[in-house]
């Protein structure tokens, strides 16, 4: 399933007034943060990320590569923060518009 252009805004919008719920600082992804992510993602569904200053490695290869270590889709990157999604299937606390 791919995000249409209308449940990313929807999504974008659920996001904007949210602080981060998971920062990266100098390290790659590892295990644990993988892991933390996909705590994070199955309690909350959407979830805005940041990368601190000090990590220099390409914000949108470090973003796309956890989207893909927890099989969630990248939402948005904007400055340092981006945004991924992954639908709870048990309990989804989001409906996404059609």
């Amino acid at each position: 399933m791919t995000l249409t252009g209308k449940q990313k805004r929807y999504l974008r919008s659920l996001m904007v007034t949210e602080a981060a719920m998971i920062q990266i600082g100098k390290g790659s992804i590892s295990d644990a943060l993988v892991q933390q992510t996909k705590e994070t993602l199955l309690a909350r569904e959407v979830i805005k990320i940041k990368v601190q200053n000090n990590n220099d490695e390409d914000l949108e290869q470090l973003a796309t590569e956890l989207a893909e270590a927890c099989d969630a889709h990248l939402v948005q990157i904007i400055g340092r923060n981006f945004v991924l999604y992954r639908r709870n299937t048990e309990k989804p606390k989001i409906v996404l518009p059609e």
